[in-house]
């Protein structure tokens, strides 16, 4: 490639004026472009060229974890489907349990399974981000009210994981809505928030950049795929985006989305090849010194006939512990590239 496709490639330059959308008014990418996201090439060339990265006790690359805590009370198609997965496997007192959760109490909604996944990372040393839903509004059904959990978020911060913001599906072109989002959220948490990823993964390039760093918010981790896995703009490193409207360094970094569980399974025929795929991105991502971004929705840890999915998280924590990745939050990752990149 010449340094032109490299920069427009960094930049996105073809989201500026999109072709198409898809019925979420999200960039549709060509099937080229869904081939090519699996080399990151801007970071190769940026490496090849000089760039250095270190991380802390001199790991190679770090995995940022984060879950998009879409739902904590599991809708009636989810509870139907883990009880009819339980009965399968001949656990009557599962299969019940799914079913009847709330007439012992909201508070006993198999979703609400923070703690469980916190104990899962820390078995490997590793944090993660959760981010939370505050808007009222969804195409589909309200979700949750934020208020409801201070118990949970205060418990998640006091362990040392990152609570961030899910932005809401009608806001991530409007600064008032997001705004709003974001001080409902630090209002039941006590403290700022820094990381961002919009539901549905909801993104206009460069605009949702600008909106965010006029929110305060100190990183971003939206941009990804939807439909696929990889690399959207050839980066397996954090950066700051460029505006090409205005020539300026937007101020804001992007902790670039690699692989979503529902992404990745979709286009996976098998547990098998969704491994592979994923070793693969990893593998790649640790050669250049690199951060890959997961993102695991919270329901797949207590969800029956998600199993799988949760099976694979455990076994790329298992994996990148063993190559001695640094495995954190967003958060941290936002720190330590801000202070010591």
């Amino acid at each position: 490639m010449q340094n032109q496709d490299i920069w427009d490639l960094f930049t996105r330059k073809e989201e500026y004026s999109p072709k198409k959308l898809d019925e979420h008014q999200r960039f549709l990418f060509s099937e080229e472009d869904l081939r090519n996201a699996s080399e990151p090439v801007v970071s190769r060339y940026l490496i090849k060229h000089g760039m250095q990265v270190e991380f802390p006790e001199n790991k190679s690359f770090a995995v940022c974890l984060t879950h998009d805590v879409d739902d904590i009370y599991p809708p009636l198609s989810h509870s139907l489907l883990s009880s009819v997965y339980s009965l399968k496997r001949l656990d009557l007192k599962g299969s019940v349990d799914q079913l009847m959760w709330k007439l012992r109490g909201a508070g006993y909604s198999p979703y609400l399974n923070f703690s469980k996944i916190m104990d899962i990372e820390a078995k490997f040393g590793a944090k993660s981000s959760f981010y939370f839903i505050t808007a009222e509004a969804d195409p589909v059904r309200l979700r949750y009210d934020i208020e409801d959990i201070e118990d949970h978020l205060g418990e998640i911060s006091d362990r040392g994981w990152e609570i961030g913001l899910h932005g809401g599906y009608y806001s991530y072109n409007s600064l008032e809505k997001i705004k709003q989002e974001k001080e409902r959220l630090e209002a039941a948490l006590g403290r700022k928030v820094i990381g961002f990823r919009n539901h549905y993964l909801r993104f206009k390039t460069p605009d949702s950049w600008e909106i965010l760093a006029d929110a305060g918010f100190g990183y971003d981790s939206t941009f990804g795929h939807r439909y696929s896995i990889g690399f959207r703009n050839g980066m397996c490193h954090p950066f700051n985006p460029y505006n090409l409207n205005t020539g300026k360094e937007i101020d804001i970094l992007e902790i670039p989305l690699v692989i979503m569980d529902v992404a990745l399974f979709a286009t996976s025929k098998s547990f098998e090849e969704a491994w592979e795929r994923t070793k693969n991105l990893i593998d790649i991502t640790a050669s250049l010194n690199g951060v890959i971004t997961l993102l695991w929705h919270n329901f797949v840890f207590s969800c029956e006939f998600r199993k799988d999915w949760a099976r694979l998280y455990e076994k790329v924590l298992h994996y990148c512990y063993g190559k001695r990745a640094w495995i954190t939050s967003g958060e941290e990752i936002y720190r330590w590239w801000r202070d010591g990149v």
